[in-house]
């Protein structure tokens, strides 16, 4: 799990909560050696018991000193996500070539300006993925089975070259009054997943980015140091003798047992990575903090702004956002969901709704990259010089697993050359050819990626 900042208890809950969607049906008798009696426990029960003592875990990693400029800007990389692709006949140009002639399309529009900085890839697909539904699952996995998870891209970067940030990554999702059951991600699910598997929670409000972000009047050192050591004790409370809990489970039982610490054991390592940076200060807020309810397009900006920050301060050099979009559709005035939008073939009406949200999507792209273009480095360079940022999703439209949107633009990746529509000889080129392709040129040594048959060869020589 990439360890975040300060998580507070509600956000710690949200997490406890998603570790116990691990552990469906699960219900054993748990012996404790210290603090607890045996006692015959539900996976309820037990829960109620480990969270009893309010434990506030780190769910940032923690955030780098606004004062420490490195003399070359460091690469970034920026994973952003949404659900059920764009409307095929509107969207996406007809032919290869030069963006600025065959990128003319109705769904490109707000985008104009930006053709010559960007890079669309067709003929990819993931390979492993056969849930339209839970397209995103994995996304950026590109595992065998989506039934069997794996690491996502992202976190194999973070892992790698995470090491000199507070924040070895950062992970956003988004707040849906529905969950984010109909988005195309499955339910509220960030896009990135851990080294065993496990889907890793993401902060989704602003508010909750933005304090996780900035100094307030409770970081000090000292208050730090006692929230720590408040978090270890519980953790230390929560330990369970493994063998003899084994003893009385099925396997099934067990594994779902296992992930659970597996998640425990994550936890520890955010604690070690925020006790290991409590004396450097995080910045002092230089934007207002936003509101407390924002949603839909007003969450996507404001998200979008506090990334810039995270980034100009080298908090982190590795982002993935999964944006909303039933909220998304529900302030542009839509009654439809996203994914009752996507069945839109047989409606003119909701063809026109689509290629309605096509616009926006693109508007809020557009205006990152603006943002990434007025930003300036520590160096006085443009922010957008030194980032590879990668948009798009795991459906091309509706429930189509193939061909999916692939768009890449950002001057970071030192063999890419922008401004073009690469369309791949091969169909059904492998989704993670492309990761592949990123991870290298965001300066990881690395060959092979999921079920990657190379990178691509199209996109890095221009």
């Amino acid at each position: 799990m990439a360890a975040e900042g300060r998580l507070d208890v509600s956000s710690f809950s949200r997490m406890l909560r998603h570790w116990q969607c691990r552990l469906v049906n699960l219900d054993f008798r748990l012996s404790f050696d210290t603090m607890f009696t045996t006692l015959s426990h539900s996976r309820r029960s037990f829960f109620r018991t480990a969270t009893g003592s309010l434990m506030a875990v780190p769910f940032l990693e923690s955030f780098a000193s606004a004062s420490a400029a490195a003399a070359a800007p460091a690469r970034r990389t920026i994973f952003l996500g949404g659900g059920f692709g764009f409307t095929s006949k509107s969207f996406y140009p007809d032919g290869e070539g030069r963006l600025a002639d065959v990128g003319r399309t109705e769904g490109l529009a707000p985008l104009q300006r930006h053709l010559d900085d960007m890079t669309m890839v067709s003929n990819l697909t993931n390979i492993g993925a056969t849930d339209p539904h839970g397209g995103s699952v994995s996304y950026l996995t590109c595992a065998a089975k989506q039934s069997l998870n794996t690491i996502s891209c992202d976190q194999v970067l973070a892992d790698a070259l995470g090491k000199e940030t507070r924040y070895q990554s950062l992970i956003l999702s988004a707040k849906e009054k529905d969950g984010g059951q109909n988005s195309g991600h499955g339910a509220g699910l960030s896009l990135s997943w851990d080294e065993s598997g496990n889907p890793i929670p993401g902060i989704d409000r602003p508010l909750d980015l933005f304090n996780s972000l900035f100094a307030n009047a409770t970081d000090s050192k000292d208050s730090l140091n006692k929230r720590l050591a408040e978090q270890r004790s519980i953790l230390d409370a929560v330990r369970i003798n493994g063998t003899s809990v084994k003893r009385r489970l099925s396997q099934g039982d067990v594994e779902k047992l296992d992930e659970y610490f597996t998640g425990v054991r994550q936890i520890e390592k955010s604690l070690e990575r925020e006790a290991k940076w409590a004396d450097v200060p995080k910045p002092k807020a230089n934007i207002p903090a936003p509101g407390e309810a924002l949603t839909g397009e007003q969450a996507i900006r404001a998200m979008y702004d506090m990334i810039i920050v995270a980034l100009q301060t080298d908090a982190t050099r590795f982002v993935t956002y999964r944006q909303p979009v039933c909220d998304l559709l529900t302030g542009m005035g839509m009654s439809l969901g996203a994914h009752s939008l996507s069945h839109y073939g047989f409606s003119k009406e909701r063809i026109a709704a689509s290629k309605l949200r096509d616009q926006k999507c693109s508007s809020l792209f557009a205006h990152f990259l603006d943002r990434l273009k007025e930003a300036k480095d520590s160096d006085g360079s443009r922010l957008f010089d030194n980032c590879i940022v990668s948009y798009g999703t795991n459906l091309r439209s509706g429930h189509e697993l193939k061909n999916l949107p692939a768009i890449l633009s950002g001057g970071g990746a030192p063999d890419i050359k922008h401004g073009r529509h690469i369309v791949l000889p091969e169909e059904d080129t492998p989704l993670a050819n492309y990761w592949l392709t990123i991870m290298q040129q965001s300066g990881m040594d690395i060959d092979s990626f999921g079920h990657s048959t190379g990178n691509i060869p199209q996109l890095v020589k221009g």
